[in-house]
């Protein structure tokens, strides 16, 4: 069978998968938090027709090896966590991140069931727990806890740039609660993805444990909090549109190998004729 057969088949299969993600992009285009991801191609192993020898002074030159390549395959599929943009919503437990680091939320307010995530659309549930549109606690620095201002104590609150909450008691005086917790790893692209807008600490995206990563907002490259605004997708729709043309022209081309191989091979077949 034709070599080139195959090498069509694995590059449409490639952009087959480029076009997957980048419908997934856009599909979260509107979604708070969201980074985009980003396919990079690799070559496959090449077959070496003949090696090449090496020059012999006063005798003959050097000859290049002769290698057909056979296609191509899936390099990686990154993560790309670039900052998005500030959309202003003027609700107080709204959050943004102005630099690096992760919110950290838990499903029962330990660090045993942490995520991390840049979706900093948090609410006030009745008992006071500052929680995620999916009812997860948001964890204080050091992700020692849970983060609540009971409703009973304290009329108003509000989140300063360092993540301490201020509150105002039913005297009418301030108090400083906990302060909001700020994970940084050291290879975020190394983050796996388990939805809703939430990530996974793995042994390739940091060497330590949620509470040794989690301190708070302004220590060791932490950015800030900043309230009353969401950060927003950093997919960039004219990138997005653009790669979809290129991709799309990658597989029109990659079926034309197909269909140009297969007519090789018919007329292979009719020489019996």
């Amino acid at each position: 069978m034709l070599r080139s057969l195959y090498s069509g088949v694995s590059g449409m299969r490639g952009f087959q998968t480029k076009l997957d993600v980048i419908g997934n992009n856009i599909a979260n285009v509107n979604t708070a938090g969201f980074k985009a991801g980003r396919v990079m191609f690799k070559d496959i192993l090449s077959q070496t027709v003949a090696g090449g020898t090496a020059p012999v002074d006063g005798v003959n030159g050097g000859v290049n090896p002769k290698q057909i390549g056979l296609g191509v395959a899936i390099g990686s599929i990154d993560t790309v966590h670039t900052p998005g943009s500030a959309q202003t919503t003027n609700v107080p437990t709204d959050l943004r991140i102005d630099g690096d680091g992760f919110f950290v939320v838990s499903t029962d307010g330990t660090d045993a069931t942490a995520y991390l995530t840049r979706a900093g659309n948090f609410t006030v549930d009745p008992n006071g727990n500052l929680v995620n549109e999916d009812g997860m606690f948001v964890m204080s620095a050091g992700a020692a806890g849970p983060i609540q201002i009971d409703p009973t104590t304290y009329t108003s609150f509000s989140i300063g740039q360092d993540g301490f909450i201020t509150a105002t008691n039913t005297d009418g005086e301030t108090e400083q609660l906990d302060q909001i917790g700020i994970a940084k790893v050291t290879n975020p692209g190394g983050l796996e993805k388990v939805g809703n807008s939430l990530y996974k600490l793995t042994p390739y995206a940091d060497a330590g444990a949620i509470t040794d990563i989690t301190t708070n907002a302004g220590d060791t490259g932490r950015g800030a909090v900043i309230a009353g605004q969401l950060e927003m997708s950093n997919v960039d729709l004219t990138n997005e549109f653009t790669d979809m043309i290129v991709a799309q022209r990658g597989f029109q081309a990659n079926s034309r190998i197909i269909t140009t191989s297969d007519s090789i091979l018919e007329e292979v077949v009719n020489l019996k004729r």
